[in-house]
């Protein structure tokens, strides 16, 4: 594709995912135009530092802070720039303060992905692709998680949302014709990961022998899928959403790791011994989450490159060299 004839119109620009998107597409030539609330789930220094991550990038970059619930908003702003597709990630995150704050969420992310779609189509858009989430398998049995599996029993407000997300994206797709990819990524981590994350925060626990809890036995597993991976299947589907219209791509490493697999791992990496206090698991903490690629890597040509290891150790070397400005020790 020659990215040098798109616009496109990031939503969530300024957390984790969305300023490595950006960065990537920016690099291929793309015109980008980052949307933003700056919800206060975690600091505006973190999502600053981000944003001024894309910016060093360097291209043609634009930047709203917007709501994106806020429909005649988005498609005026669509229209100034020419955007031609869309990648929605802004969301409320988290599967536990989801439990809290259901209606919140609810309306985010749900009424939210709407907006984003209806004001795609308003605008002329040709593509859109939004950020699912590996938590609307719930604790299926049934490993790994393929996107044919049945998964009407999410176990969070947040699965719920995402898996909502999925149905009206299919009915927008069905009325409008719109081609939209729902990618369902499978925990995601890297240089600028979210701050509330396990790796991020055993990372700066341990380092500095703070306990770290450890909820359950240990035998918790998660898909953990590196940024650059990650950022590679979202370039493949925005490529390739033309031809399927309407499709759900699993995004993880076919590599699921245990709790306290990965508690070891980054005791190796920071070289420090990690102070563990367990407790029960927590509502709304699915099991485990393992993600088959089959569909991904026959449509996508996608595969994970980075081991885990090796990412939460390139993951450390960013957080050691950005401690001073963000405390993210």
């Amino acid at each position: 594709m020659d990215y040098s004839n798109e616009s496109i119109l990031v939503t969530g620009a300024a957390g984790f995912i969305g300023s490595h998107v950006c960065c990537e597409l920016l690099g291929r030539g793309a015109k980008v135009v980052g949307v933003d609330n700056f919800d206060p789930y975690y600091s505006r220094e973190l999502k600053d530092h981000n944003l001024q991550m894309v910016r060093d990038a360097g291209g043609d970059f634009a930047f709203a802070e917007l709501d994106i619930c806020s429909t005649g908003s988005l498609e005026r702003l669509m229209s100034e720039h020419g955007v031609t597709g869309v990648v929605h990630l802004a969301a409320k995150a988290g599967v536990r303060p989801s439990i809290a704050d259901p209606v919140g969420y609810a309306k985010i992310n749900v009424m939210g992905t709407q907006s984003v779609l209806s004001a795609a189509t308003g605008a002329g858009c040709k593509r859109v692709l939004a950020a699912s989430s590996s938590s609307v398998y719930g604790n299926n049995e049934k490993i790994p998680f393929a996107e044919t599996d049945f998964i009407e029993h999410p176990i969070s407000p947040y699965a719920a949302t995402k898996r909502s997300c999925e149905l009206i994206a299919d009915t927008h797709h069905y009325l409008t014709g719109l081609p939209i990819a729902m990618l369902r990524f499978f925990t995601v981590f890297g240089p600028g990961q979210r701050p509330d994350l396990a790796i991020r925060i055993f990372l700066g626990k341990i380092s500095k022998g703070e306990t770290i809890k450890m909820f359950g036995d240990g035998s918790m597993s998660r898909d953990f899928t590196y940024i650059d991976d990650i950022v590679s299947g979202v370039m493949a589907a925005y490529e390739r959403i033309d031809s399927h219209g309407y499709r759900i791509w699993n995004l993880g490493s076919d590599h699921p790791m245990e709790l306290r697999e990965l508690i070891s791992t980054v005791e190796r990496v920071v070289g420090r011994e990690a102070v563990v206090n367990q407790l029960p698991m927590q509502p709304g903490d699915v099991d485990r989450t393992w993600a088959d690629l089959s569909r991904s890597k026959d449509e996508l040509g996608y595969r994970a490159c980075t081991s885990i290891a090796d990412g939460i150790a390139q993951q450390w070397v960013w957080m050691q060299e950005h401690a001073d400005a963000l405390g993210c020790r």
